[in-house]
């Protein structure tokens, strides 16, 4: 069994979605083992982001990622990762597969619902991050 982290951004959460999106998750099969409502400040963004810094979008996502709650996860499944890669769809709303969590939730790709991690290193330093 393996465990990946998550994000219901501060779009969809603002939107009332998070009770849809946590639903998608385990009618998905995946478990919630943890869960919390956090509202990060603007410097535990940047340091949660910190590897996109050299990015041109880094202070937007940054400023976004701070403006309002989310609610961090960490989920158990066979083959998280990947598999909630999958669930979650492309970046970009327009580009992900239909039915994908982003597909049905994101407005564009800055304003996409939902993160996941891309790795099994990312997930723990993700879950770490929280303190979950």
């Amino acid at each position: 069994m393996g465990v990946t982290f998550s994000m219901i951004k501060p779009d969809a959460f603002k939107q009332g979605l998070s009770g849809r999106i946590l639903s998608d998750i385990e009618q998905s099969g995946f478990k919630i083992v943890k869960m919390r409502v956090v509202r990060m400040s603007r410097d535990q963004a940047m340091d949660f982001y910190n590897s996109l810094s050299h990015l041109p979008f880094y202070n937007d996502l940054c400023d976004y990622m701070s403006s309002g709650p989310i609610v961090a996860l960490v989920l158990e499944a066979d083959d998280a990762v990947k598999r909630f890669r999958d669930l979650i769809g492309a970046t970009d709303p327009a580009m992900a597969m239909c039915g994908t969590i982003r597909s049905k939730y994101g407005i564009s790709k800055g304003s996409n619902a939902i993160h996941g991690s891309d790795s099994d290193l990312s997930a723990e330093r993700e879950v770490k991050f929280f303190d979950l």
